[in-house]
């Protein structure tokens, strides 16, 4: 698979990827992650990407020129565009599991108080959004979306059962989990997991990922059902 970013601030990104399951993914080529200056694509001598809104208002808009010059420089003819915006659609785990699945990934990051909304109607770039919540740039929400996908690799994770019991993987959080020692400060491990019955295991670890579910995320369920 292959991933390319475009952000005006690629140093960010020169040492987030180099630890961890991405940079594993990335020495067994299962992934070529690549970073691009939005800048390189501007035709102005001050390299500028962003200019005042039509209509006035607080803040600068992101050029629509340099980030389509950038997506037709970058993009196959089977790349998927994808613009982190707080007007996206929210990123779950099933979003994870299909872009994990294409051959190539254009991500762009978006800055200031938005990108120029015909870089959308020209790219046909489709918006996601980390969280109801509003960050400086997307850079982060790319680092995100990269991590979160690349683990979903066949091959980045060394036991595949791992990620498969990841909270939302099958539309549900994840059952509590607990090491040694037995008993910390009075808190007492499970009984049933120190009891080497497998079956009683597996059953209580769905009740306990069904009763957390809907004591913490209830609209997981509904959305299930």
């Amino acid at each position: 698979m292959r991933i390319d970013i475009i952000t005006i601030f690629p140093e960010i990104f020169r040492e987030v990827f180099d630890f961890g399951i991405v940079r594993r993914a990335r020495e067994g080529n299962l992934v070529d992650v690549r970073v691009h200056d939005l800048r390189d694509f501007t035709t102005n001598k001050h390299r500028s990407t962003d200019d005042a809104p039509y209509g006035g208002g607080p803040g600068m808009v992101m050029k629509v020129e340099p980030l389509v010059s950038a997506v037709e420089a970058i993009a196959t003819d089977d790349g998927r565009i994808v613009l982190l915006s707080p007007r996206g659609a929210p990123l779950l785990q099933a979003k994870v599991k299909e872009l994990s699945t294409v051959e190539q990934l254009v991500l762009v990051a978006g800055r200031y108080e938005g990108v120029d909304e015909r870089f959308v109607d020209a790219t046909g770039a489709e918006e996601i959004s980390i969280g109801d919540y509003v960050l400086s740039g997307g850079e982060i929400p790319v680092m995100v979306v990269v991590d979160a996908l690349v683990r979903l690799l066949p091959g980045a994770i060394t036991d595949p059962k791992s990620a498969e019991q990841d909270s939302f993987s099958d539309g549900v959080l994840d059952y509590p989990h607990y090491t040694r020692p037995e008993e910390f400060r009075g808190l007492l491990v499970p009984e049933v997991l120190l009891s080497g019955n497998h079956a009683a295991i597996q059953e209580w670890r769905q009740k306990r990922a069904l009763t957390d579910t809907e004591v913490r995320r209830p609209e997981l369920l509904i959305s299930k059902n």
